[in-house]
């Protein structure tokens, strides 16, 4: 399987296409990125147009079980962080 772009390489095609700097382009992926995990931490939720929607969703405690021993064991509620992707993405690679 092949390999996705470095930060490095992400941030020289953004400045490429943007006509800024690369330094530029990495503050605003930072804002962005800053923007993203507050928003989901706060509301549950932050939509990134045209590419997905990042949740915050709680998952209940459950019984599991272990592989190696194959012992029933509890597993403690929590919460995770899930992104659906979106409608316009997956028409756009599939």
């Amino acid at each position: 399987m092949a390999k996705g772009m470095t930060k490095s390489e992400t941030l020289n095609a953004l400045a490429e296409k943007t006509g800024k700097t690369r330094k530029e382009v990495g503050e605003m992926l930072e804002a962005i990125a800053n923007l993203a995990y507050s928003e989901a931490k706060n509301n549950g939720e932050f939509t990134i147009p045209g590419l997905g929607k990042l949740l915050k969703k709680h998952r209940d405690a459950r019984m599991g079980r272990n592989p190696a021993t194959g012992e029933s064991i509890k597993i403690a509620a929590k919460t995770v962080v899930k992104f659906r992707v979106a409608k316009a993405a997956k028409d756009a690679i599939l």
